[in-house]
C-alpha cells in the first residue's frame, strides 16, 4: 500500500509524518534581512539550511530569505515554491538511508520580471542587509581569456543605457543601491555563493565596474562602503527530477521542487559584512581570513575533479559520479591526475592536508545514494575547464611538473564535444557555447590544434609545446583507438 502523502505547506506541517524535522518556527516569528537572487537547489540545500539551523535554535529570525531572480527559468521556480509558501524538503542521502528535514528559512519570492522592479525595490529596503548570488560560475561575466569583467557584454551594455529596467543581476544590484545612497539606507553586503575562486573579489569588480559605467561617484561609494566576502561553498547537490519528487513523496511529501544532498557540507567565509550578518559559525560555517586557502583546495581538487570525471563517464555512458567511481579506469585516472598534477598546486588548511582531501572526496563521490549525474557535471565546461582546470595546467606548466593527465582531460572534453558517447548514442547540448564547440571539436578530430586554437578559452596555452603535443597525442589516440585505451595508457604508461 502507498504511502499517504500530504501536500506541502506551513499550513499542512503538523501533519507530516513524526520522523519528517520540521521547523519551530511560524513566517510570523521572522521577518526579511537577506535577497538571494537565483534560488536553485544548491541555495536551499546549503545556505538556506545553515540559516535554518539558526532559526531553529531561536536565532537570526530576523534574516529571513526573500528570493529573486532574473532568468525565465526562476519564475517556474518561483511558482513551485510559492505554492508551497516557500517551504523545500531537504533529504539527505547517506549510504546508509535517508533522512527528511523542512526548511523554512525562506518567507517570499519575489516576481520575475523583464524589468526586475520588484527586485529592485526590495533590495533598496533598508531591511535587506545581505544580497547573495548563486548565479553559477559563467554569470559574472568575466572574459575568461583576460579574467576582467566583460564590459562590452550585450547585457551589462543594456544595463548602463537602461538603469531602471536592468536585464542583470548586477544591473539591478546597481540601481538598488543607487537607491540607497539617494534615500540614507546605507550599503548592503553583495555575497557570492557560487564556484569561484575569489568569489567576493569578483563580484566586487563586476558591480562596482557597472557602476562605473553609470556614474564614477556612484561605483567609489559602492566600493568605499559595500562588502564583497569571499567564501567557499561545498555541498554535491543533485538536480531535481521524478525521481526525486517520488524521494519525497514515499516520505509522505507532496514536494513539487524537493531537494535530495550528500551528508557533507562545508562553508568557509571572510567576516566582512558591512550591514551585520547571522551567526552563522554557531552552526558550523567557519569565518576565517584563510578564505583563499579552502577555496583553492576545494576548486583544484573536488571542481577540477569533478571535471576529469564527468567528461570519460559521459563518453562512456557511464551514467553518474558515483559509477564513474566504480569505474576502473576512470577512478584510476581520478585518483593519479589528483594526486600527481594537481595536489602539488594545493597548500594544506588547517586540520586538512590535501592527501586528506583527496581521500575525502574520493569517499563522497562514492556515495552511490546520490544519483549526481555525469552529464550535470560536466554542464558549461567552458565555464568550468577555465575556472577550475585550466589555471592548474599553466601553474603546472610553469613550475615544470607533469601535466599528461590534464592534458589527457582537455581532450576528453574535446571529444565529448562532438557529441556522441563511443557507443554511438547523441550526447545533446551540453553547454552554452555548444555549437561553437560542436564545430571546433569536429574540426579538432582532424587536427587536433583547432581545439586548442579557441584563444577565448586556452590563451597562449595553444603555444605551448608540452601541452599542445600531449594533448593532440591524446585526442588522435582517443578518435582512432577509443577512450579505455587512452584512460589506460595514461593510468600504466610504458615504461
Amino acid at each position: 500500500m502507498s504511502k499517504k502523502t500530504v501536500q506541502l505547506s506551513r499550513e499542512t506541517l503538523r501533519h507530516l509524518p513524526e520522523d519528517i524535522s520540521r521547523p519551530r518556527y511560524g513566517a510570523a516569528d521572522l521577518s526579511p534581512g537577506i535577497v538571494h537572487i537565483g534560488v536553485g537547489n544548491f541555495h536551499r540545500a546549503h545556505q538556506a539550511w545553515y540559516l535554518h539551523r539558526l532559526m531553529q535554535q531561536g536565532q537570526a529570525r530576523d534574516w529571513a530569505i526573500i528570493g529573486g531572480g532574473v532568468r525565465p527559468g526562476d519564475a517556474i521556480m518561483r511558482d513551485k515554491l510559492c505554492a508551497q509558501d516557500c517551504l523545500t524538503t531537504l533529504i539527505e542521502l547517506r549510504p546508509d538511508g535517508t533522512s527528511a528535514e523542512i526548511c523554512g528559512a525562506m518567507i517570499d519570492f519575489l516576481p520575475v520580471q523583464d524589468d526586475n522592479a520588484a527586485l529592485i525595490t526590495r533590495m533598496a529596503d533598508p531591511t535587506t542587509r545581505i544580497v547573495s548570488l548563486t548565479v553559477t560560475e559563467g554569470g559574472y561575466y568575466v572574459n575568461p581569456s583576460s579574467g576582467a569583467f566583460d564590459a562590452g557584454h550585450d547585457d551589462i551594455l543594456h544595463d548602463v543605457q537602461h538603469p531602471d529596467a536592468p536585464r542583470t543581476a548586477f544591473g539591478a544590484i546597481v540601481t538598488a543601491l543607487a537607491l540607497r545612497r539617494a534615500s540614507g539606507a546605507g550599503p548592503f553586503t553583495v555575497q557570492s555563493c557560487d564556484n569561484l575562486q575569489g568569489n567576493g573579489t569578483i563580484t566586487r569588480a563586476a558591480v562596482v565596474s557597472l557602476a562605473r559605467l553609470r556614474s564614477p561617484d556612484l561605483a567609489d561609494w559602492i566600493d568605499r562602503t559595500c562588502s564583497f566576502p569571499n567564501s567557499m561553498v561545498d555541498c554535491i547537490v543533485p538536480a531535481t527530477g521524478p525521481a526525486e519528487i517520488a524521494k519525497a513523496r514515499a516520505l509522505g511529501i507532496e514536494d513539487a521542487a524537493p531537494v535530495t544532498h550528500e551528508n557533507f557540507r562545508q562553508w568557509v567565509i571572510e567576516d566582512d559584512f558591512c550591514a551585520g550578518r547571522p551567526d552563522w559559525d554557531r552552526v558550523g560555517a567557519t569565518f576565517t581570513d584563510q578564505v583563499h586557502a579552502y577555496e583553492t583546495m576545494k576548486i583544484r581538487l573536488l571542481n577540477a575533479g569533478h571535471q576529469v570525471l564527468a567528461n570519460a563517464g559521459e563518453l562512456l555512458s557511464v551514467e553518474t559520479i558515483a559509477d564513474c567511481m566504480a569505474h576502473p579506469q576512470i577512478s584510476a585516472l581520478f585518483g593519479k591526475v589528483e594526486r600527481e598534477e594537481i595536489a602539488p598546486y594545493v597548500a594544506p588548511v588547517p586540520d586538512m592536508t590535501p592527501e586528506a582531501y583527496i581521500a575525502l572526496i574520493e569517499a563522497r563521490f562514492s556515495n552511490p545514494a546520490i544519483h549526481d549525474t555525469a552529464r550535470r557535471v560536466a554542464f558549461d565546461g567552458s565555464s568550468r575547464h577555465t575556472g577550475f582546470v585550466l589555471p592548474i595546467l599553466r601553474e603546472a606548466l610553469a613550475a615544470g611538473g607533469p601535466v599528461d593527465g590534464l592534458a589527457l582531460v582537455e581532450a576528453l572534453w574535446a571529444r565529448m564535444c562532438a557529441g556522441t558517447r563511443e557507443d554511438g548514442s547523441t550526447i545533446a547540448p551540453n553547454d552554452p557555447n555548444w555549437t561553437a564547440l560542436t564545430a571546433a571539436a569536429h574540426t579538432a578530430r582532424q587536427r587536433p590544434a583547432a581545439w586548442l586554437e579557441q584563444r577565448h578559452i586556452y590563451g597562449s596555452l595553444a603555444e605551448n609545446p608540452i601541452f599542445a603535443t600531449s594533448f593532440d597525442r591524446w585526442l588522435d589516440m582517443i578518435w582512432t583507438r577509443g577512450v579505455r585505451a587512452a584512460l589506460e595508457a595514461y593510468i600504466t604508461p610504458t615504461r
